[in-house]
């Protein structure tokens, strides 16, 4: 039996849009699978950019968050030209670990909104020369306030 792993956005929602190009989809013209996580990657970078500090400036403190676990539930698949919407939250700050939730959507022409795919990336704080390290001082004080509960 598979396992259901829960993902729900948190209060706090950051959403960007992005047209899909023809680059993204596959033979079926439909999107192509892992390109979901470069989705969740461009919602994570613009909402820290726009609401916290934009990730270069978290390399400059010394440390990079690569990702150590992500999960991607899909629902319904994007094709190429679509707009669709990017809607990601900071859901978890641990001492030297991060977790992010997505939901991806596109807004059909009768205005209602269909759900291509949700999910989630969990992120370590690492040192540069790869060595598990705390958040520096600096980041948790800028990326606290995007905290949430879950819904």
């Amino acid at each position: 039996m598979a396992r259901q792993l829960s993902v729900s956005l948190g209060e706090k929602v950051f959403h960007t849009q992005y047209r899909v190009i023809y680059g993204d989809t596959d033979a079926a013209a439909i999107v192509y699978n892992a390109n979901y996580l470069r989705y969740f990657e461009i919602g994570r970078t613009e909402m820290m950019r726009a609401w916290a500090m934009p990730y270069t400036a978290i390399e400059k403190l010394g440390c990079i968050l690569p990702v150590t676990e992500s999960y991607i539930r899909f629902k319904a698949p994007a094709r190429y030209d679509d707009l669709i919407t990017i809607a990601t939250s900071l859901v978890e700050l641990k001492n030297v670990s991060c977790r992010f939730h997505y939901a991806i959507t596109r807004q059909e022409e009768n205005e209602k909104e269909t759900l291509l795919v949700k999910g989630f990336t969990t992120h370590a704080c690492v040192d540069m020369a790869g060595k598990l390290t705390a958040f520096p001082r600096e980041v948790v004080e800028m990326i606290t306030p995007l905290l949430g509960n879950a819904k």
